[in-house]
């Protein structure tokens, strides 16, 4: 560091050496610059560092062991042959200024003013702990022979107290004696972990990549393993499966409705069997009225029983026909019919298949007697017109 900063300094011609010594000299000033700004009064500027944790009386805040401040040094006596240092310096939270001065008696550093100390001093007797000697004490067992005789005597008594507890950790300390034997087991008990460890690491990842999981996996215990055992799983049908449950409830469904339906279902009973109704209506209706305007005379002559099968076929489609619409209308114009449709929806399915059959048989009956019309050479025939005028083709 010296050649390198000799290098780059500048001489000025009329630099003596003899005169100025050196380029301080010269241009007189010290070597320290600012920091010996007060250098004629004994105060030199230092870097000065806490050397325990303090209370500023100022703000009353808390300055930690080790915060740095520019202090003013200065000598203010002497211990024996060692000086004694004051330092001052400026709080950073505040105006208060601190000052402080070593105590070489004590080896600490005091508060002089400024500050008060945050007391977290470590008391060596109140721990159980071997208290060095002072140096009064150290002076007189030097000087005194009956001190020291008594001083060795109370000695005597604290080393026959510890000698148990002695041994004691003498005897724990010797099993530890032996560091290779110590390492060399140690290093086999990780290296068993170790193992242990990495299979159930394998175990986790695959079943991480089986599961496709990305959340890391706890260790077993008993409670899950057992609590795993009481559960059951079940897979679940498959589409083929309830189609095919589906298709056979359907099959194995009745027509009819029951008469034990639920009471929360009677709205959408009700409905059923008015549509059920509807229909039943319509066959009637086009069964009954398929005769009379699709059947008309052609000549005059003894169709007298074609006419009149004709007119029964109408009369009985219309006497079919009315109840049904009665019924309907009661049915939803009162609260009552709701109720009876409710009730007595097998003696209404059992009259309208009453009715349908004795349609058929009606039905049947005008077409024997057609054919024997036919038969017996009448000149009355029955033609089905279904052209929309009246005219013959």
């Amino acid at each position: 560091m010296g050649e390198r900063k000799g290098t780059n300094k500048y001489y000025p011609p009329d630099f003596d050496p003899a005169k100025h010594g050196s380029l301080n000299g010269y241009h007189k000033t010290h070597a320290l610059r600012e920091r010996a700004r007060k250098l004629s009064q004994g105060i030199l500027i230092i870097r000065f560092e806490m050397p325990y944790n303090i209370w500023c009386d100022g703000c009353k805040n808390h300055i930690g062991m080790g915060v740095r401040y520019n202090a003013e040094k200065k000598k203010v006596g002497n211990y024996y042959t060692t000086p004694i240092y004051r330092f001052r310096m400026k709080c950073h939270l505040c105006v208060n200024y601190i000052e402080m001065q070593t105590d070489p008696a004590t080896c600490d550093y005091v508060i002089v003013s400024g500050a008060r100390r945050k007391e977290e001093r470590w008391d060596m007797a109140e721990n159980e702990q071997i208290l060095t000697t002072e140096r009064e004490e150290k002076e007189k067992l030097e000087t005194d022979a009956m001190y020291k005789l008594d001083h060795g005597g109370k000695d005597k008594e604290k080393l026959t107290k510890a000698l148990p507890s002695l041994s004691e950790i003498q005897d724990y300390q010797a099993g530890w004696k032996d560091d290779f034997q110590l390492n060399s087991s140690l290093r086999r008990k990780f290296r068993v972990e170790k193992k242990v460890l990495a299979e159930q690491e394998e175990k986790d990842n695959a079943l991480k990549m089986r599961a496709n999981l990305s959340i890391p996996l706890l260790p077993e215990k008993e409670e899950d393993k057992k609590l795993a055992g009481l559960l059951t799983y079940q897979t679940p049908d498959s589409y083929e499966d309830k189609r095919h449950s589906k298709r056979k409830e359907i099959a194995s469904r009745s027509w009819f409705n029951t008469s034990s339906t639920p009471a929360g279902g009677a709205a959408g009973s009700l409905l059923h069997k008015l549509s059920l109704q509807g229909k039943e209506a319509a066959v009637a209706k086009a069964l009954g009225s398929s005769q009379s305007p699709l059947i008309r005379r052609r000549s005059s002559g003894s169709g007298a029983k074609a006419e009149q099968c004709a007119t029964r076929t109408q009369g009985t489609s219309q006497q079919e026909e009315l109840p049904t619409q009665t019924e309907k209308s009661q049915s939803i114009g009162s609260p009552l019919g709701l109720e009876k449709n409710h009730t007595n929806s097998k003696e209404l399915v059992a009259k309208i298949a009453k009715e349908t059959d004795q349609r058929l048989i009606d039905t049947v009956d005008c077409g024997k007697e057609k054919e024997e019309s036919k038969s017996s050479g009448g000149i009355t025939s029955l033609v089905a017109d279904y052209s929309d005028s009246d005219s013959d083709s």
